[in-house]
């Protein structure tokens, strides 16, 4: 119950506050650009990582990317960039 409350007020912070949501409602941001790299920040972990397959752990589930070449150009504790040929994006919701 405390959960939920805690979710309400900080969803009424964010619209009187006028800010993005992803900067109090722990939410991923991802940005792709082209093909070849993924930003993504505010993750969880990194829960697979291969040269085909990378998945990662947000609060509200993971997310599956599939592709060749793949390749972890930075890691931080919530952002990460990849880099290679992204071929597909699955969200997983849990």
């Amino acid at each position: 119950m405390a959960k939920k409350w805690m979710q309400g007020i900080k969803k009424w912070m964010t619209k009187q506050m006028d800010l993005p949501e992803d900067v109090l409602m722990d939410f991923p941001r991802i940005t792709m650009i082209g093909q070849i790299h993924l930003y993504i920040e505010n993750h969880k972990g990194l829960l697979t990582f291969t040269d085909e397959e990378f998945r990662v752990l947000f609060r509200q589930g993971q997310l599956l990317v599939k592709g060749k070449g793949f390749v972890i150009k930075t890691i931080l504790p919530e952002e990460l960039l990849l880099e290679g040929r992204i071929e597909q994006i699955f969200y997983i919701h849990e």
